[in-house]
């Protein structure tokens, strides 16, 4: 489905899916968020960065950009596998409304290796076949390796980062690496064999999104985490320290909308100029592997391309940052002749935007985004409208963009709604003739019915959670962020019936497959 077509999606990153498990997965739970979607009149999932997270929880900054989250395995389909019992997935009382992510590793990484350890002993033959097509996969021969040792080698150093192991393992010297994996051996293929089972289940998810008509939406972050199997493995491409393999300068924004202080994320910064000289093939093996995953990706940051704030390394905030110029157009002509044809990318094009970034994004017909909740500022000629100068308004968003009612960096829509001001309720209420009793379906509506081709909903503004529900506080690294779960009930009752009122009111609805439309999805069984 390309995106110059009405249609409508949800947002909601597995990990908030329902389940027994401490965290939400991609077994039977996703499989059943994907039936309610297409019963909603949905078109689109859009999940947030897939791969392993590490310390804070944070689907952007990861272990590797390439590999998947082992803790989204789900055991339920362990055990029909055959690789582990019903008494062996029994879990512990977890938290239903939050993932605590610490429990949830400590309590399933054991479970992976008894797998793995299972696997091993030769009696899973269908398994074993598509585990060796898996790792001659060219999408995933590339990373796999290195990230299996990346993580073998912290395990053996406890944990610490990879500027702090012995020199010739810091600085990636093959003598070193084979003598590390043939030491480490075991705990070697079990990170191999646990990639192996995200791919395997998520290859079923997509395999359930397409018999439902529905596409996923995936998320590229610009930058990769310092402590990654990415950096590690490919030093030359980052401005590192050549002694002590340190960054010299992190990447961040300057203060905006969401911080005082900007954001300061900490990631090394790329040197372009050597990334350009082999034709960006890092970066063309990177989207490669993502789009051999998802059917389109939402490119964040967008923005870095062109121009990126580089704070000098050690500094406590990014406000004494400067910008830098990026890889410009050049870098998508690249990944347009290497990936051919047109690119399947969503430009997130938000925050202090130049005319540079809007032109490489019209150019190369990329759709940017919108977000509603950002359009009801006051006017200062008139403080009982919206200000015209937004951008944010329905009113202003033209077809070739995707119009979200908030996202995962903002609060949800009620939540937004009890901490305004009363200036900007009035201002919404008049521009949407409302009584605002229901924001959240306010929003949608209007998000519905503009003149963008896609509207994307956050689950939780389809659900009409509070604050309680936000997902991320950008600039913080507070225990709530990245932990929302959906209630087991949620998908219960009318609500799908209610979103697809709309879908087909707005000319949003697409062809459903029979099933689909006359028959709800089943409930789960937890």
């Amino acid at each position: 489905m390309p995106l110059n077509q009405r249609l409508a999606g949800v947002l909601l990153h597995p990990t908030s899916l329902p389940g027994p498990f401490g965290i939400g997965d991609i077994g039977p739970a996703a499989h059943h968020f994907l039936e309610w979607a297409a019963s909603a009149g949905l078109a689109y999932w859009q999940v947030l960065p897939l791969g392993p997270t590490s310390y804070g929880d944070s689907p952007y900054q990861c272990f590797s950009a390439n590999a998947g989250n082992p803790m989204m395995v789900s055991p339920e389909l362990l055990v029909r596998e055959g690789l582990l019992t019903e008494k062996e997935i029994l879990p512990p009382a977890f938290p239903t409304e939050r993932v605590d992510h610490g429990w949830v590793i400590t309590w399933k990484w054991p479970l992976l290796r008894l797998a793995q350890q299972r696997f091993a002993k030769g009696k899973f033959p269908a398994l074993a076949a598509r585990y060796e097509a898996f790792q001659k996969n060219e999408d995933v021969a590339h990373w796999l390796d290195d990230y299996a040792l990346f993580m073998t080698l912290k395990d053996a150093h406890d944990g610490k980062s990879w500027d702090t192991w012995e020199k010739d393992l810091r600085d990636y010297k093959p003598a070193a690496l084979k003598e590390a994996k043939k030491k480490y051996s075991e705990r070697f293929e079990s990170y191999r064999f646990a990639q192996f089972l995200f791919s395997d289940q998520w290859a079923g998810v997509r395999r359930k999104a397409l018999s439902l008509g529905i596409e996923i939406i995936g998320d590229v972050p610009i930058y990769v985490a310092y402590d990654s199997a990415d950096t590690w493995a490919n030093q030359k491409f980052f401005h590192l320290d050549k002694k002590t393999a340190l960054p010299t300068e992190v990447a961040g924004v300057p203060p905006d909308y969401f911080s005082k202080t900007g954001q300061l994320w900490g990631n090394p910064l790329y040197k372009w100029d050597v990334m350009a000289k082999d034709g960006y093939e890092w970066w063309t093996k990177r989207m490669r592997t993502v789009l051999s995953t998802v059917n389109i990706v939402r490119l964040d940051h967008f923005r870095g391309f062109m121009g990126f704030w580089a704070v000098p390394f050690g500094d406590p905030t990014a406000e004494k940052g400067k910008w830098k110029k990026g890889a410009g157009a050049a870098f998508f002509q690249a990944m347009k002749k290497n990936l051919g044809g047109d690119l399947p990318i969503i430009a997130e094009d938000l925050g202090d935007i130049t005319s540079d970034v809007h032109k490489v994004r019209e150019d190369f017909g990329f759709p940017g985004m919108k977000i509603l909740q950002f359009a009801w500022g006051v006017a200062a000629l008139d403080p009982l409208i919206p200000d015209p100068n937004s951008g944010f308004l329905p009113h202003q968003i033209d077809a070739n963009q995707i119009v979200y009612t908030g996202s995962h960096d903002n609060d949800t829509t009620l939540g937004w709604w009890n901490a305004a001001s009363e200036k900007e309720r009035h201002c919404l209420r008049s521009y949407l003739c409302v009584d605002g009793k229901l924001p959240h379906w306010d929003l949608i509506r209007a998000a519905m019915r503009s003149a963008a081709n896609t509207a994307i909903v956050p689950m939780q503004d389809f659900l009409g959670l509070g604050a309680e529900a936000r997902m991320n506080f950008p600039g913080t690294s507070g225990t709530h962020n990245w932990s929302w779960r959906m209630d087991a009930r949620a998908l219960e009752g009318e609500i799908a019936r209610h979103i697809r009122v709309y879908t087909f009111l707005y000319d949003r609805g697409k062809d459903l497959p029979e099933k689909a439309v006359r028959k709800p999805a089943a409930k789960p069984k937890y």
